[in-house]
């Protein structure tokens, strides 16, 4: 397995996201094929696992910690924190909480539920717009210095809040959506991530599994799928993504690797201070996924396609209005 470097931490340069064990793309729940999961991702080298505390409500730090019991020197472990639920009603929209209080209590939930003492690499879910970013990440610092922590990461915010933050405690890496169809950290938060020494880890690089080519319809969710609240997953939309997902499978075939494996090779050979996490909940998704890495594009071929998949082709908002003001650009 390739390394990829996110500042001074090593990981391998393909992780493995595993919120999709606990919530989100419908299907039942199978424990024991997720953690099989987990630990075939290990065996073939992809140490590097996501989680966070809001995945299931808590569910996936726990089946995280479960799969790496054991195992636990093996990985390179990565949690999130900051969004919060209303405690009167848990179906209540998200909200954030990067509070110093908040985030030392959150941590110490996180360590319980993944069954450590430490976890490699923390980050801030989403920035709280109520706080100063200073005082949130003062306080994930004062967790590196009780050993809590080893580096410290930011997810979906804006350049300026990565050099606020990094002048107070390095950062190690930012965790926001990058594919094929989701350009947006192109403008200025990689700029300042290359300038910085920041490592960058692209969460969703397959586009929730439309760049796979698998998905034809909406009608292929179920009915409690998250995509089936998002812009781009609906209406009009649906076929006009699809269209460009075609020219990426015809690109694909012409190579003799799946989509899916062509979009991955495309982010990691942006550099190696990329690592995506891919996120799947079964073996034969993560055996495709792991073939990306040995796959090498050359220059025509990258060229063809960012032809193909142009930054602002693609149809529709990532989200939905609420969950969009959440995020930074």
């Amino acid at each position: 397995m390739r390394e990829s470097q996110l500042g001074e931490l090593t990981v391998s340069s393909l992780g493995l996201g595993c919120m999709g064990m606990s919530q989100s793309y419908g299907d039942s729940a199978d424990e024991a094929e997720s953690i099989a999961t987990v630990h075939a991702a290990l065996d073939a080298g992809c140490t590097f696992i996501d989680t966070a505390d809001v995945y299931g409500d808590g569910a996936n730090e726990e089946l995280v910690g479960r799969a790496l019991a054991g195992r636990r020197d093996k990985a390179v472990l990565a949690t999130k924190f900051g969004f919060t639920r209303s405690s009167a009603d848990s179906a209540m929209p998200t909200v954030v909480d990067g509070s110093p209080a908040y985030a030392r209590a959150a941590l110490d939930a996180s360590l319980r539920r993944l069954g450590v003492d430490h976890v490699d690499l923390w980050y801030l879910h989403r920035r709280d717009p109520q706080v100063p970013i200073e005082e949130t990440v003062g306080a994930m610092a004062e967790a590196v210095q009780a050993g809590k922590v080893r580096y410290l990461g930011l997810s979906e915010v804006s350049g300026e809040t990565v050099r606020a933050a990094h002048a107070v405690h390095p950062i190690s890496a930012v965790q926001s959506e990058w594919s094929l169809w989701t350009r947006d950290p192109e403008t200025t938060v990689l700029p300042t991530l290359r300038e910085l020494g920041i490592g960058f880890v692209p969460f969703s690089p397959l586009g929730r599994g439309f760049l796979t080519g698998q998905l034809k319809s909406p009608d292929d969710f179920a009915p409690d799928d998250l995509r089936r609240g998002l812009p781009r997953f609906s209406g009009a939309n649906f076929q006009r993504n699809l269209d460009l997902v075609e020219k990426v499978r015809a690109l694909a075939a012409a190579k003799g690797v799946t989509a899916g494996q062509l979009a991955l090779a495309w982010l990691l050979a942006q550099g190696n201070f990329v690592a995506p996490i891919p996120g799947t909940k079964r073996r034969k998704y993560l055996a495709e996924n792991l073939g990306a890495v040995d796959i090498v594009l050359t220059e025509a071929e990258l060229a063809a396609l960012d032809e193909a998949f142009p930054p602002d082709a693609v149809a529709g908002e990532r989200y939905a209005e609420g969950a969009l003001k959440m995020v930074e650009k």
